[in-house]
């Protein structure tokens, strides 16, 4: 099957389904400027062990290397802006084509993008709070007090802050229960620039009787998938659009 026979078999399955989900992953941001964390050569984690810097354990035992190691990279995502993938994804949702995203990333591009129902599974990077009293910072906060004092953010309470993300070794977020809830009730999961390597959100999958993947290079899933199309997000999500509107 070739390219544009993919695209019209995807809007296919689209109009034929009752409930809709899209997946996404790093995949969808890279055309965004933000870097994934696997892919050769360019992949973040090709430069840092994650749980050398990014886990709960290292948070707590040593909060300067992980904010000065770890915590940096999740600044770089603020200034990210959305591109056609995460826009085409918000249409899709604006034409009730899609009931909702679930997503990996933890950039807020998604909203940005004007999409309303979005599951963040392993958060996101808008806020934080206190590990002692559990207050609320928005994420500005936290920056600020990087950039003027060379200790670890603290609350006013004297407790260590952190940023809203699931970090290696923390529990799933709420919102990854509400997505296996929503994905036990969708017939067609839109798996969108994810390499489905990462558990436990690779196993919504399972839950789906249809599924369809589009990212860039191969998953251990294309063989259970319905539709596989190895090719950018944007590409796909724009001519998927274009399908549908015609």
């Amino acid at each position: 099957m070739n390219y544009s026979e993919k695209i019209k078999q995807l809007a296919g399955f689209i109009r034929q389904s009752r409930r809709v989900l899209a997946l996404t992953g790093a995949g969808i941001s890279t055309e965004s400027g933000i870097p994934d964390f696997r892919s050769k050569g360019s992949g973040l984690w090709e430069k840092v062990d994650p749980m050398e810097v990014l886990s709960v354990q290292v948070l707590k035992r040593n909060p300067q290397r992980f904010y000065r190691e770890g915590f940096v990279h999740f600044l770089k995502l603020e200034n990210a802006r959305p591109n056609p993938a995460h826009e085409v994804l918000g249409w899709l949702e604006q034409r009730e084509f899609l009931a909702g995203v679930i997503t990996q990333n933890i950039d807020g591009l998604h909203q940005k993008a004007g999409s309303q129902r979005v599951m963040e599974v392993h958060g996101h990077i808008r806020t934080g709070h206190c590990m002692r009293c559990q207050k609320k910072y928005p994420m500005g906060f936290i920056r600020g007090k990087l950039d003027t004092d060379i200790n670890p953010p603290k609350c006013t309470c004297g407790g260590l802050l952190r940023p809203d993300v699931a970090l290696f070794g923390d529990a799933m977020p709420n919102d990854f229960w509400r997505a296996t809830a929503e994905a036990e009730q969708a017939d067609l999961l839109l798996v969108v620039g994810s390499s489905l390597s990462v558990s436990p959100a690779n196993s919504l999958t399972r839950l789906v009787e249809r599924v369809a993947i589009i990212n860039l290079e191969p998953t251990l899933y294309d063989y259970q998938a319905d539709l596989v199309i190895h090719e950018k997000a944007s590409r796909v999500l724009l001519d998927l659009k274009s399908q549908l509107e015609g």
